[in-house]
């Protein structure tokens, strides 16, 4: 595994992680939109601001129910790679006992994921509690702060680890080129078993198609998905899908 590189501006240099040649990098174009963009950080302002005022009440029943049910901090904090390389801290409320990445190690050979994610079904580190809020998707509310901060978007590609960015090729570098988000097509597809080149995939194709009312599709499919805790059917594009099985 290699070192991460950072620049002076705190982003990761992409070229160090490169396995390809040069030759062999495929860049695949997409359009500037500025004025969606703009558009879209407006809306992530305003939704942030609400959501972390309607949801307080929210906030502090987990925050109470998370103290009551483990030792430790009630938020947990982690260094994820946001739009460009360029580092931040995500904020989520703690779900998992305290000394959890400590914890990892034991668990690898358990993982379920392929490439460089890391995820179990019925992870022994998640506490009680923690259970109930992922379920409910209540332990990513905190990162509305980092939207707030304009580190995050509502909808883009989840933002990963360093040493998940440290495994990636030139294709999955692709994924950083916008704002990461809080949901996604990979989110409501109802499929968590695909691999991690199909995520991608997902992720690359919301980058070169996105548009408001894709958004607005991707976020009722997530309250869809909180409130029935069953995965949509990614119906929001078809060309998505069919680019994923031509992959």
């Amino acid at each position: 595994m290699r070192t991460v590189v950072k620049n002076d501006k705190g982003q990761i240099k992409p070229q160090e992680f490169m396995r390809e040649s040069p030759a062999a990098i495929v860049v695949v174009p997409y359009k500037k939109r500025g004025a969606f963009n703009a558009f879209k950080r407006s809306l992530d302002v305003i939704f942030s601001l609400l959501g972390l005022l309607i949801l307080s009440p929210v906030f502090l029943v987990t925050a109470i129910a998370i103290k009551l049910d483990s030792r430790g901090s009630v938020f947990f904090s982690q260094i994820r790679v946001g739009k460009k390389g360029k580092l931040f801290k995500m904020f989520k409320f703690r779900s998992m006992c305290s000394d959890a990445e400590e914890k990892q190690a034991e668990f690898l050979h358990m993982n379920e994921n392929s490439g460089p994610t890391f995820k179990i079904t019925n992870d022994p580190r998640v506490t009680k509690v923690g259970k109930v809020i992922r379920r409910l998707c209540v332990d990513e509310l905190p990162q509305l702060l980092n939207v707030l901060r304009g580190e995050m978007s509502i909808v883009g590609p989840r933002p990963p680890l360093p040493c998940e960015v440290d495994k990636y090729t030139a294709f999955h570098f692709k994924r950083l080129d916008i704002t990461p988000g809080l949901t996604c097509y990979w989110q409501v597809s109802g499929n968590k078993n695909i691999t991690f080149d199909e995520w991608v995939q997902m992720d690359i194709n919301y980058i070169n198609n996105r548009n408001i009312i894709e958004d607005i599709k991707i976020i009722l499919m997530t309250f869809q998905l909180i409130i029935t805790g069953k995965g949509a059917d990614c119906k929001c594009s078809k060309k998505n899908k069919k680019e994923i099985k031509a992959g």
